[in-house]
């Protein structure tokens, strides 16, 4: 029983380091957009990547229910 709280919360710090890259990925084509005055494609690329890890993020979440591991508001808890 205590591996399993131990991977749930291993799973937990993942997701929230994965949220943390998403945002970070989100500044970061924000800042390319207002420094960039050529025709630099380094916002959309950073936009991209954005939408990538957010669906990897939400596969993850997804994942995280499916096997038991995160459970949304808790109810009947």
């Amino acid at each position: 029983m205590d591996r399993i709280n131990h991977v749930e919360t291993i799973y937990k710090c993942a997701l929230v380091v994965m949220l943390l890259v998403v945002i970070f990925s989100l500044g970061q084509a924000l800042y390319f957009m207002m420094t960039d005055k050529d025709d630099d494609k380094r916002t959309v690329w950073a936009l991209t990547r954005r939408i990538g890890l957010s669906l990897v993020l939400i596969g993850m979440v997804a994942f995280g229910i499916w096997m038991g591991w995160l459970h949304p508001h808790d109810i009947g808890q």
